[in-house]
């Protein structure tokens, strides 16, 4: 079901049993396959390539040319960059081990999961099997093939945490007003983690090896 008020351009291909949430733009050549649901608010950039069976979120976007592949799961607000890469197979081959062109029954899905509020930076590629946390960032061109947790910055190919975001985007400073680092001193004392746009302020849990939020957003800035 398309909701009448979402806006689909001429030129994009939906396929049978496609759902589409309200307000949500799909722009030009986009392809959306049977069995994809597409939330409230999103916006699908041109020549963005959306596979079978593929759950998209409320007030995601996913700019131009972005290939997201059967198998992937992306929560709300999510931002994925153009030319960015979500992959559902580990072991990709063309043919069988007897030399028969492989079909939908010799592989098995390895699936993804975008929590909310992450972002993959352009032309990302993320391998499949992989998670990437809540509110973390995928720097371009990143290679991520292992699993990204809550509010990392990682980037690299194979990507690597370089650092911490807030929720609002912003990469996180200590006290000093430096760039936290990959791996915060796990037995300092008054470990904080600062966000200098929005005053948010977090505390690492190194078991986890994650960000819990102390303080929220300071009044009038963003959120």
């Amino acid at each position: 079901m398309i909701d009448p008020s979402a806006r689909v351009h001429a030129t994009a291909d939906l396929e049978p049993n496609v759902d589409v949430g309200p307000g949500t733009s799909i722009w030009h050549r986009v392809q959306v396959r049977t069995g994809a649901t597409v939330g409230a608010e999103c916006v699908i950039g041109r020549d963005a390539f959306i596979d079978e069976g593929v759950s998209i979120g409320n007030r995601v976007k996913i700019q131009n040319g972005a290939l997201v592949y059967h198998g992937v799961t992306i929560e709300d607000g999510v931002f994925i960059g153009p030319g960015a890469i979500l992959t559902n197979d580990r072991y990709p081959r063309a043919i069988t081990s007897s030399g028969d062109l492989a079909g939908a029954e010799d592989w098995t899905v390895s699936p993804i999961t975008l929590r909310e509020g992450c972002s993959i930076g352009a032309g990302a590629i993320v391998v499949a099997g992989v998670d990437v946390g809540r509110y973390a960032m995928v720097g371009a061109g990143a290679v991520v093939s292992r699993t990204v947790t809550n509010h990392a910055l990682v980037a690299g190919n194979p990507a690597r945490r370089i650092g911490w975001v807030c929720a609002c985007g912003a990469r996180l400073v200590d006290a000093n007003g430096e760039p936290v680092p990959a791996e915060p001193e796990r037995y300092a004392a008054h470990t904080e983690l600062i966000c200098g746009s929005c005053g948010r302020t977090y505390a690492y849990v190194p078991d986890a090896e994650t960000l819990e939020e102390r303080t929220g957003p300071r009044q009038g800035a963003p959120a």
